[in-house]
């Protein structure tokens, strides 16, 4: 093949003519090898713009200090589902981070914790993990992985060993109630004005709208599910705190952060501040992560 386009490009193509006949032979004079420096050229041309566009597209990538985890895990609440931290999302991997959010099958502690463990295993590198509301039951027992350098609690339920998300509650005096499970044992939050109340007062009307449809419900024996050992006691914590929450009393919220230890951070909003204070919400899990590093 390379001798024939050598003969083939060695043919001699006139400069200047002035017979038709040869001015309608130019075509099919140009040699294989032009065909293919032209389509060579297009390659490169495309490739160029492609890159160009690659490059181009979307905000820069901050450059994390070293020694910060870099890996962030997202854990949601009851009611809710992983499409609940997407502004968060967005926000931390604009700062660099790798961001997974967990979706809980809430059918039992276990099974959230198995979920969140299958995606721990995944992860390259140390971990900050994050749970918000009941999650942070979750994160408490699913932390124990040894990649986990750090938890943080967003106005979360967070047991001791031995305890569950009930026995925690009846034990600050903040017993559960206003949900009844319905025949199958699963508690619902799907009206929308009740939710609206108890979980996002600070959003719109349409917001927990469209928050309300797309919430998935727990099983409530998940609540008497015990934790066998609280990761809180082996790894560094942070909880932030939502002082206009309906759903886990402020009161309730400074107990819990008070008896793990953790490094706390008190805002003015519902419980759904992964949803109304994004951005506050993304800074505090940043400060976390170069913290944990440490």
């Amino acid at each position: 093949m390379h001798s024939h386009l050598q003969r083939r490009s060695d043919m001699k193509l006139p400069l200047h003519t002035n017979s038709m006949r040869q001015e309608e032979k130019r075509p099919s004079q140009l040699s294989w090898l032009s065909w293919l420096s032209w389509l060579s050229w297009l390659s490169r041309l495309g490739l160029a713009l492609g890159l160009s566009l690659l490059f181009s597209s979307g905000p820069a990538m901050a450059a994390l200090p070293n020694g910060t985890v870099r890996n962030i895990v997202l854990v949601h609440g009851a009611f809710a589902d992983g499409s609940n931290w997407s502004s968060v999302i967005k926000q931390l991997t604009a700062m660099g981070y790798y961001v997974t959010a967990v979706q809980n099958p809430m059918t039992s502690l276990q099974d959230d914790v198995l979920a969140t463990q299958r995606v721990l295993r995944r992860q390259k590198g140390d971990v900050l993990l994050v749970g918000h509301s009941w999650a942070g039951t979750v994160i408490t027992q699913a932390g124990n992985a040894s990649n986990v350098k750090g938890l943080v609690y967003l106005s979360a339920l967070v047991p001791d060993s031995g305890e569950s998300a009930a026995g925690l509650l009846q034990r600050l005096n903040a017993p559960m109630t206003g949900l009844t499970p319905d025949e199958e044992g699963w508690l619902w939050l799907d009206d929308p004005a009740q939710f609206h109340l108890v979980m996002a007062a600070d959003l719109p009307m349409k917001k927990a709208q469209l928050l309300a449809s797309v919430q998935q419900p727990i099983a409530a024996a998940c609540f008497a599910e015990k934790i066998q050992h609280a990761a809180w006691h082996d790894k560094p914590s942070w909880y932030l705190q939502t002082t206009d929450d309906k759903a886990l009393l402020p009161s309730v919220q400074r107990a819990i952060a008070k008896q793990i230890g953790a490094q706390t951070l008190s805002i003015r909003s519902s419980h759904l501040s992964l949803v109304s204070h994004p951005d506050t919400v993304a800074k505090f899990i940043d400060h976390a992560a170069r913290e944990a590093g440490r």
